[in-house]
Order: structure tokens, then sequence, then C-alpha cells
């Protein structure tokens, strides 16, 4: 166990927190999730961060770090849809959600074939994450019953289509890395 671990795993256990806030009534709770997301959010970069430079990089660790963004992400983005309950927020969120199921198969089958290396990730990735870190942060923000933050809805909106388009350019650069070992007959 070393500290970046240890950030990552706390990134987990702060998710069930994020759901509870979510659904403490009025704009405390939208704030107060938003605050815990934020703070998850940051351990991400911290952890990464601490790795490089503490030189405590370890398999486990490049397993579970890209696992806890994953599942912050898409349970924050399932909370959003709970709510808002319109397509308009549904697709990108199925998008995004959708384009991480498949690209972890995929890095799981490139792994099985020897391969995992060629669907690395990219810096387009990167900054899909980023984005997507924003657009839910903003849309968490947003308290439809309480007369505030529309401004939020409509930067998370903005962020969250963004990301949702960087997140299908993505998948296609990984698709196209992958291809010809995907239709090859071997």
């Amino acid at each position: 166990m070393n500290i970046p671990n240890l950030l990552t795993y706390i990134r987990i256990f702060l998710i069930p927190a994020i759901v509870i806030a979510f659904y403490v009534p009025g704009k405390f709770g939208h704030v107060l999730a938003t605050v815990i997301f934020a703070g998850a959010c940051f351990t991400d970069w911290f952890d990464g961060y601490l790795a490089r430079n503490l030189n405590q990089s370890t398999k486990f660790g490049a397993f579970l770090d890209p696992v806890a963004d994953k599942l912050i992400v898409s349970v924050a983005l399932i909370l959003i849809v709970s709510e808002l309950g319109k397509a308009y927020i549904a697709v990108p969120a199925a998008i995004i959600i959708g384009r991480e199921i498949a690209i972890s198969a995929l890095r799981e089958w490139m792994a099985d074939i020897g391969k995992r290396t060629s669907v690395a990730v990219s810096y387009v990735a990167k900054i899909k994450t980023t984005l997507q870190m924003l657009a839910v942060g903003a849309l968490l923000l947003y308290c439809p019953g309480c007369n505030t933050g529309y401004k939020f809805l409509l930067l998370g909106l903005f962020l969250l289509y963004i990301s949702a388009g960087m997140t299908l350019w993505s998948m296609y650069m990984y698709i196209r890395t992958a291809w010809s070992d995907l239709t090859s007959n071997n």
C-alpha cells in the first residue's frame, strides 16, 4: 500500500458519500455532492502526480485508478440522469458510459492477445476525462427545484456534449488502432 493507491481507494469510498449527499433535499445536497465530487477529482490528479514523482507507480494502481474514474463519473451521471429524466442528458451520458464499457472490453481483449500497450490511455482520453469531470461537477450543482443554478445546467450541458464528442473521438482512435487485430482471422 502506498499513498497514491490510498488516494484511489479514498476516491472509490467517496462514491457512496456523493450519492447520499445528492439526495439531501434542496440546494445544500447538490452543493455538498459537488464538493465531495470535486475532492474526489482532485485525488485523481494528485495520486497520479505522487505516483510519478515519488516513483510509486504500481500495477495495481494502474488498474485501479481508471476503474475509480469510470465508477465515479458513471455513478454521478446516473444520478444526474435520474433527476433530470430528459433525453438531452441521457443520450450523452449513455455515450460516455457505453464507451467506457466498450473500451474496457477492448483493452482486456488486447491484453489477452499481448497487445495491451497499443490501446494505452491517450492524451485525448485525458482531456476527455477532465471535461467529463468538469461537466459532471457543473451538473451536480444544478438543483431543479431550487430556482437557482440554471447557469450550471447550461455550462454542464455544454461541457457534457463536448466531452461526449471527445468520448466518441477517443473511442474511434482506440478502435482504429486495434482494427487490424479485431478483424484478423487468427
